[in-house]
């Protein structure tokens, strides 16, 4: 008998879902919604064995929406009333949710209360969860958080250097983000290796549309690039990543803009998209091939921050064994990889170019055998970690 788990990613206008079989971590049925709450009909796109299956419906809110995707389940299959938990993709958990946690409603309570920490993600993870449980009442629900791997950071690390009263008060840390997928793919890069996770100093490159380094010594987290929210550290599609903290003030005068114009310059029109018009490295890969110097020079940021946090890691790791890319970019931008790796001679780490220039889905090394460093590629599958996370949180 399959144990299938229903997983549910919700945005503000979006549902990402899968249903996978817990035994066999086989996929199920994968589906997308989107245009939840606008004003014109969205869609809803499910896919089960191999066939797609399309429908146009109004979504006013996570209601219709998580109505909509049991509708397509129990039209197309598989049975989502087999379904043993639902898990919940959930961004913030702050310092009150520290590992995968079953959901009622002191639960959605405390993650009202920390919203004000992540006020474009936990809402509509908060809608979705109770329009779920609205639909779906008898079985488990779990919230998988992004920033539970990071829970156990050093202090050194997770400490901005500001009031500590007005920190403790607000709650004001570095969490980190992206945490399923960091903790899923060191663990793959170690089987990979065929080592003890313990042995290993690596650094994991997410390097996605949002993306995140993180230091891991013998399977435990140090640093991360993400902080208090998921705006710090790299730049990225359309963030910026690390600015000196005074430009917020500085754009606040010199262009009018109160707090929340400036939130969204730096989260929405920055990055790669500032900087070149354009996410999709492809799409800059051709406009550095026409010669558009901005395109290049965007680049080379994209490349130097990468370095920069990599040689800041592995100083504290105090040596480097492994590092691995994952995610869109870091899985598929065979350019960005060699840019990077070709910079970090200093560690000893040397690319094959050829085994680099693979495409595929499978893990991967892509150093030459004499590199005193392992380069990996391990495709992230954050979906598979939530469901393992969500069977060990209901005991199953």
């Amino acid at each position: 008998m399959p144990k299938p788990i229903l997983l549910l990613n919700c945005g503000s206008s979006s549902i990402k879902y899968q249903m996978i079989d817990a035994d066999t971590e086989a996929v199920m049925a994968v589906g997308l919604v989107q245009k939840v709450g606008e004003p014109t009909p969205g869609t809803i796109d499910h896919e089960v064995d191999g066939e797609e299956f399309h429908d146009e419906v109004y979504f006013p809110s996570h209601t219709e929406a998580i109505a909509a995707v049991v509708k397509m389940f129990d039209t197309y299959g598989p049975d989502i009333i087999d379904a043993v938990a639902v898990g919940h993709r959930t961004v913030h958990g702050g310092t009150d949710f520290n590992s995968t946690t079953v959901i009622d409603q002191a639960v959605i309570n405390k993650l009202v209360e920390l919203s004000g920490l992540a006020p474009l993600h936990n809402p509509p993870g908060i809608a979705g969860i109770r329009a779920a449980r609205e639909i779906l009442p008898d079985v488990p629900h779990v919230a998988v958080f992004d920033t539970a791997f990071f829970a156990e950071l050093p202090a050194e690390a997770y400490t901005y250097a500001i009031d500590r009263e007005v920190a403790r008060k607000y709650q004001i840390r570095r969490y980190g983000f992206h945490g399923t997928s960091h903790q899923y793919v060191s663990g793959q890069a170690a089987a990979f290796l065929g080592k003890d996770i313990s042995e290993l100093k690596q650094i994991v490159c997410h390097l996605g549309n949002g993306a995140s380094l993180s230091a891991i010594d013998g399977g435990h987290p140090i640093e991360t690039t993400m902080g208090l929210t998921p705006l710090q550290g790299l730049v990225m599609g359309t963030r910026s990543g690390d600015v000196d903290p005074g430009l917020h003030a500085y754009l606040g005068r010199v262009m009018n803009l109160d707090v929340a114009g400036v939130d969204s310059l730096l989260n929405k029109r920055s990055g790669m998209f500032g900087l070149t018009g354009k996410t999709d490295m492809r799409d800059i890969d051709k406009l550095i091939e026409a010669g558009d110097e901005d395109a290049r020079v965007a680049m080379d940021v994209y490349v130097h921050r990468l370095v920069g946090y990599i040689g800041n890691y592995a100083t504290h790791l105090g040596g480097l064994d492994c590092i691995t890319f994952t995610a869109g970019v870091g899985e598929n931008a065979s350019n960005v990889r060699k840019m990077v790796v070709d910079k970090l001679g200093i560690f000893g780490a040397e690319l094959d170019d050829e085994a680099n220039s693979i495409r595929s889905k499978q893990p991967r090394r892509i150093s030459t055998l004499d590199s005193a460093v392992e380069v990996l590629v391990i495709p992230t599958n954050e979906e598979l970690a939530m469901v393992r996370e969500t069977i060990k949180a209901i005991g199953g």
